[in-house]
């Protein structure tokens, strides 16, 4: 029997998923799209400046309900606490999955929630995008940020935190990027499913923990 641990994912860019779809225009690619936003962000904002975009999938998932609360993005880690590829949860050691697009292995998944993600305004999108971003480990090891205490993902006031991020998607639009930014950020789900006759991207599973064995 092969190691679990070593079981592997794999990307197929080739491959796009609709999330809906009317015979019109050339479909509108929403995660090549959200891909090339946020390697302007990462290229722009020196808070980013760590993360690899080609070492991230971006991919997106269906919203149950068409309703504008709810979660919009998420970002998924490959590793576990300070970059290792293996933990232990209740007596039970866990191995992180692997996901390769070609040759590169992934550390981590970037998932929005279609339509519900591009139905918000233009500076709660990119606000969206920074906010997971943010997440990423400034070591770029497939962990997270890890802020001191108990609430180490967004430190001690989600609130302050999300603020933060706003003011990093005021900078990132004062520094004047591509037209072709504002046109999305700009655009509704209904607009870009006008306009192209279908939104498609890259869809996955989340990946799942991989147990391998007791203490």
């Amino acid at each position: 029997m092969s190691n679990p641990s070593r079981r592997r994912l794999r990307v197929d860019r080739g491959s796009r998923t609709a999330v809906a779809a009317k015979p019109k225009a050339e479909p509108f690619d929403f995660t090549l799209v959200m891909r090339r936003l946020c390697e302007d962000v990462c290229d722009s904002l020196p808070e980013f400046a760590h993360i690899d975009m080609r070492r991230v999938a971006v991919t997106f998932a269906q919203a149950k309900k068409r309703v504008p609360h709810g979660l919009q993005a998420k970002l998924t880690p490959l590793r576990f606490e300070g970059g290792a590829t293996t933990t232990v949860r209740r007596g039970v050691t866990y191995a992180a999955p692997t996901l390769h697009d070609g040759q590169v292995e992934l550390l981590y998944v970037l998932t929005f929630y279609l339509p519900r993600f591009l139905d918000h305004t233009p500076r709660e999108k990119l606000t969206t995008v920074l906010h997971e971003l943010h997440h990423v480990s400034p070591q770029f090891n497939g962990d997270i940020r890890r802020f001191p205490g108990r609430c180490y993902a967004h430190s001690h006031s989600q609130a302050q935190y999300d603020a933060e991020m706003a003011i990093l998607a005021d900078r990132y639009l004062e520094h004047g990027p591509p037209g072709w930014v504002d046109r999305f950020l700009n655009s509704r789900f209904a607009d870009l499913q006008s306009r192209h006759g279908a939104v498609v991207g890259l869809k996955l599973p989340i990946p799942k923990l991989i147990p391998v064995g007791r203490k």
